[in-house]
């Protein structure tokens, strides 16, 4: 480490992405320490803070947020209350990490980065996609004109409802309420944003959108077309209750093609007039582990510019909008 400084984090909504996804990245990252957590279910939270060794526990945000010991906040909750509680994290001045999608929608997102950039507070979104070794492979033989020059891509989505998407039973990441799009806000969020990444970000976007299949009341069945900053095109369809469960993702060049999915842990292909290449790269344990760490080298090493920011997320929100006509 090239500064001796120890930030410490407080989580807010320790609830399954926390438990193995991020969590335990936070508690095991050197130069990192994870001291509390806040969660409205006392019984949940107290459980939590004694399965993970956390020394404080609160079951209200705003005594955690306030908390002078605690130098940073990861905001872990639904995406209908990340402006609620990341405006308070900017009000008392302190690190914020968001997680994905930054909000419901591009205006509440802009709301958040304002706040933030107005007082010169570091903001993170956990798009974490952009940090993992199997994305930085696709990012370096796309960096190197393995495939000559990019002209497409082209991500299909498609899986089965779940019997719980038509039990009717509640579920946020359902509720056009918080979710508008359903599981395109929660999943193609990923996908979209790693392909500014990897690209070049988007400048024109557009889309269909609808509820085809009437299991819930957010939307299921979206198709989309855009137009990345360098000429590249772009083209998507996500939906929710067909038969096959298929994620895959293919970049076209002018000598070669890059295959991938974004969800599904199969192999990166390559195969280009040069050379093919098939490459297994593992993700690892605590997926938000290099994100996290990346934090850490930003904030404390200050060796790096950290991939995801408030900055893109918020233009990963307003490719969403965009896509779903709501800008």
């Amino acid at each position: 480490m090239t500064n001796s400084k120890v930030i410490k984090w407080g989580i807010i909504g320790c609830g399954n992405v926390t438990e193995v996804k991020s969590g335990p990245a936070y508690k095991n990252t050197e130069g990192f320490e994870l001291i509390a957590v806040m969660r409205r279910d006392e019984e949940k939270l107290k459980d939590y803070a004694k399965r993970h060794g956390i020394k404080k526990y609160y079951t209200n945000a705003d005594d955690l947020i306030n908390d002078d010991e605690v130098d940073a906040i990861y905001i872990a909750t639904p995406p209908d209350t990340h402006k609620l509680y990341a405006l308070k994290v900017a009000e008392a001045g302190k690190i914020c990490c968001i997680e994905k999608p930054m909000t419901p929608n591009y205006t509440e997102s802009l709301d958040i980065y304002d706040a933030f950039n107005k007082k010169k507070l570091p903001l993170f979104v956990a798009y974490y996609r952009r940090s993992l070794p199997r994305f930085l492979q696709i990012k370096e033989w796309l960096n190197t004109n393995s495939i000559g020059n990019v002209r497409h891509i082209n991500w299909h989505f498609s899986r089965p409802a779940s019997d719980f998407d038509k039990s009717g039973e509640y579920n946020w990441r359902t509720d056009a309420s918080i979710a508008p799009a359903g599981y395109f806000d929660d999943l193609a969020s990923h996908g979209l944003d790693l392909f500014n990444f990897l690209l070049g970000n988007i400048k024109e976007a557009h889309g269909i959108s609808l509820n085809q299949q009437g299991n819930y009341t957010a939307k299921d069945a979206i198709t989309a077309c855009w137009l990345h900053k360098n000429n590249i095109t772009g083209s998507g369809t996500w939906n929710f209750d067909c038969h096959d469960s298929i994620d895959k993702v293919t970049i076209y060049g002018s000598e070669g093609r890059i295959e991938f999915s974004i969800f599904h842990e199969n192999a990166i292909v390559l195969e280009s007039i040069n050379k093919t290449e098939e490459l297994f790269i593992d993700n690892p344990k605590h997926i938000q582990i290099y994100h996290v760490e990346a934090m850490r080298d930003m904030l404390i090493n200050k060796n790096i510019e950290h991939p995801s920011t408030g900055k893109t997320a918020l233009h990963t929100n307003w490719v969403m909008d965009k896509i779903l006509g709501i800008l």
